[in-house]
C-alpha cells in the first residue's frame, strides 16, 4: 500500500515541504515504535506537477478511464493519483482558505479520489482551522473519506511566523522532546491511526 502526502502550496518561498517532512517523520517514528507494518509514504509536490487551470472539456465524474482525458497532463495526473490508497494533505491557510493550487488539482479528477481515505494537516498563524474545515468539505464532495480527527499546526510566535513566510529553516524535529509541536505530534499519530483504520475497512 502507498499513501500520497500532497504538498498543497506553490508559493515561493515556502515551508510546506519542511512541514510535510515533519509529518512524515512523525508518522514513521510512531509506527516504528509500535513495530507495526505501515504503508509507504510518498511526497506529491503540486509545484512540480504545475497543472494549468482546469482545462478538460468533459466532467471528471463521467471519466472512467484515464485514456479518456483530452490532455496528457491530466492523464499523467490521473495515473499518479491512482497509485495511492489514501492521502495526507499538507496545507497552509491563506486568507481564511486553502490555496487555489490544491482545489485545481482536486477538480481535475473525480473517480480517482472516490472512496479513498484522507487526512488534512493545516498550518498557519492560528493553525488553519478554517482552511482545514473547508478542504475536508471539498474532499467529501469528491466522495473521499476524511478522518474525523484533524491536525492544526499553529506557529508559536510572530517571529516563527515571519521565518515561515520567508521560507527559512524552521529546525523541525519529530523526535526531540523540546521544540515546537510536541503535543501536535500526538494529534498527527492519532489522525494517521484513524486513516489506517478507514483504509483497513476499505480493503476488507
Amino acid at each position: 500500500m502507498q499513501i500520497g502526502v500532497i504538498i498543497c502550496s506553490s508559493r515561493q518561498p515556502r515551508v510546506c515541504p519542511q512541514i510535510a517532512q515533519f509529518v512524515v517523520q512523525t508518522i514513521e517514528s510512531t509506527m516504528l515504535r509500535s513495530n507495526d507494518a505501515f504503508p509507504r509514504l510518498n511526497l506529491i509536490d503540486l509545484i512540480e506537477w504545475n497543472l494549468p487551470m482546469f482545462d478538460e472539456p468533459d466532467l471528471p465524474s463521467q471519466i472512467t478511464d484515464h485514456v479518456q482525458y483530452r490532455h496528457a497532463h491530466t492523464r499523467a495526473w490521473s495515473e499518479e493519483i491512482q497509485r495511492y490508497n489514501a492521502f495526507i494533505f499538507i496545507v497552509p491557510q491563506y486568507n481564511w482558505g486553502y490555496p487555489a493550487v490544491v482545489k485545481n488539482a482536486i477538480d481535475y479528477l473525480y473517480n480517482e479520489w472516490k472512496g479513498k481515505p484522507a487526512m488534512v494537516v493545516s498550518y498557519g498563524g492560528h493553525g488553519g482551522s478554517k482552511c482545514n474545515a473547508q478542504l475536508r468539505e471539498v474532499l467529501c464532495g469528491v466522495r473521499m473519506v476524511p478522518t474525523t480527527q484533524t491536525v492544526e499546526l499553529s506557529f508559536p510566535s510572530r517571529d516563527y511566523l515571519v521565518k515561515a513566510v520567508k521560507g527559512e529553516d524552521l529546525a523541525l524535529d519529530s523526535t526531540s522532546e523540546s521544540g515546537v509541536w510536541i503535543l501536535e505530534r500526538q494529534h498527527i499519530a492519532a489522525a494517521y491511526s484513524e486513516l489506517l483504520q478507514i483504509l483497513s475497512k476499505n480493503e476488507a
